[in-house]
């Protein structure tokens, strides 16, 4: 196996990526020897991803006692997995390392050196690859678009974070590295310069070679980005992604190779049907009726002028029986396009954990009742100048903008409530699911609702037997600033070929990946 260090890690996509790659006999390829994470929650995803990898049966499917912690998440579930095999969960202990990474301090750097010397050790000397992407708020668009008057912008340490990963390089000197980032990266500046050069440049004086994933002769910054559903992701997630390759070693690299796109009715195939319930800021939500209020609302907006074209779907709504409000559910007997990818690990389990809808606003149940049947009639999206009157948000960018939101003109918030068309792939998923669910709504009218965290982890090609810890907004938050697993096992088929492993990956595989990894 080939030696893997993985610094913020998040809830660990890209290692899951590298991790679930294997040979043609289905061994694995690459080992996680360290992967560093600050936020806790992540830090015990993470943490019981690398138990789950080691308890694996012989078949490579999960055991029992882990889908009882998945069905349970109590406190037996949880002391009767972590002592089923106590010698793994105190490796995955070791290897899941909870830390913030500072800049000019050493100490992991120190420790990861440790690690690799103790590994190469008992395996022989093999490669080192690292991998990770620092956090992106400083860079992103957003981020720089609601600081642009802060004066303190330019001395945010997340300017200077990649400064870590580089410390790792010159300590460690890998045979290649990975560094994934958003988009914005290419066109951030720090104190007038810009970020994407200065990380260039510094990547070039460490010795190495930045190559691209998706052209061989990059020219410019944009050369590097990495647009997702071009490679079998059901996603617009567009990253800037640096495949660092050590001067002189000699090594060939090749690029992704496209794929059929994927739309999100694909990958949410199977997933059963849940409705939301109402926000405790709504007065009186105890006695509300869901099921009511929803073809009350459906009926408004049929009786609306300018919503004729959505009356056929308000009727279905209203005389459809509504979806259950449930925690535990299971998947539907539809196979979908990637129902190998998602579920071979259960064998024939059919739990779904992570599927809960939140709990919305009752008058936002409106707008998403109106906005899913909207999309559904037009196959686009409504944007604020499509909505009728009464259901335009009580909010002062909208209300001091009215007539330029009413005229379709350049307003910052004219697609403040997004659904997520079925045959599309969908947006980006980001850290922002969290806060809301206004730019991740259902397209499924009679669910009236944002995703669950277990859609935007199908959205993002996470394993349905991917745990996520933490409250849910923490779970949001790490499948929003997660790497897409798919995603990743591709890029870890280039740099293992590039080390001169034979990788067998999901969608490299012409007949059943299940029988390719039996032997994981």
């Amino acid at each position: 196996m080939i030696p893997v260090i993985d610094l913020f890690a998040g809830p660990g996509g890209l290692g899951e990526g590298f991790s679930s790659l294997t040979d043609e006999n289905g061994k694995p390829i690459f080992q996680i020897i360290m992967s560093v994470e600050q936020n806790e929650s992540a830090h015990k995803t993470l943490q019981l991803r690398s138990y789950v990898r080691k308890i694996l049966r012989d078949d490579g499917t999960v055991p029992s006692v882990y889908l009882r912690y998945m069905s349970d998440h109590d406190d037996k579930a949880w002391d009767d997995l972590t002592s089923y095999r106590p010698e793994a969960w105190k490796a995955a202990e070791k290897e899941a390392v909870c830390a913030t990474l500072v800049e000019g301090n050493d100490n992991l750097v120190n420790e990861g050196k440790r690690r690799l010397e103790e590994w190469r050790a008992a395996n022989g000397e093999k490669p080192l690859v690292l991998i990770g992407g620092p956090p992106c708020q400083a860079y992103s668009l957003v981020g720089r678009s609601r600081r642009k008057h802060d004066a303190d912008f330019d001395k945010d340490k997340k300017h200077t974070l990649y400064k870590c990963y580089l410390s790792f390089i010159n300590g460690l000197n890998p045979e290649m590295f990975v560094m994934e980032n958003v988009k914005g990266l290419l066109s951030a500046k720090h104190q007038g310069s810009g970020v994407f050069d200065h990380i260039y440049q510094d990547m070039l004086e460490a010795g190495y070679e930045i190559r691209s994933l998706v052209m061989q002769d990059p020219e410019e910054p944009k050369d590097y980005v990495v647009e997702a559903e071009n490679f079998g992701v059901p996603q617009m997630r567009h990253r800037v992604i640096l495949l660092g390759v050590r001067q002189g070693s000699g090594l060939t690299t090749s690029i992704l190779t496209p794929r059929e796109t994927t739309t999100l009715r694909m990958a949410l195939t199977g997933i059963p049907k849940v409705r939301s319930n109402f926000s405790e800021r709504n007065k009186g939500w105890r006695e509300m009726n869901w099921a009511r209020y929803v073809d009350e609302a459906a009926q408004r907006i049929a009786a609306a002028e300018d919503c004729k074209e959505l009356v056929p779907v308000m009727q279905r709504v209203i005389s459809t029986r509504p979806p259950k409000l449930s925690k535990k559910v299971k998947v539907t007997d539809e196979k979908g396009l990637y129902d190998e990818w998602y579920r071979w690990r259960f064998k024939r389990s059919r739990l779904l954990a992570n599927h809960e809808a939140r709990s919305h606003l009752a008058k936002d149940l409106d707008r998403y009742l109106f906005c899913s049947a909207y999309a559904e009639v037009n196959g686009v999206s409504a944007r604020l100048e499509d909505f009728p009157d009464e259901l335009l948000p009580n909010h002062k960018n909208v209300t001091e903008n009215i007539s330029e939101v009413k005229e379709g003109g350049e307003y910052e918030f004219n697609d403040r409530f997004r659904v997520q068309v079925f045959d599309r792939p969908s947006t980006t998923i980001t850290s922002h699911i969290a806060k809301d669910g206004h730019y991740y709504i259902h397209p499924d009218p009679e669910q009236c609702r944002s995703l669950t965290v277990r859609e935007a982890a199908r959205l993002q090609t996470f394993p349905d037997d991917y745990f996520f810890e933490g409250n849910r907004t923490s779970q949001y938050t790490q499948v929003g600033n997660a790497v897409p697993p798919l995603l990743a096992q591709q890029i870890a088929s280039v740099v293992a070929s590039a080390l001169g492993a034979e990788a067998r990956y999901y969608l490299g595989c012409t007949h059943s990946w299940t029988s390719e990894n039996e032997a994981h």
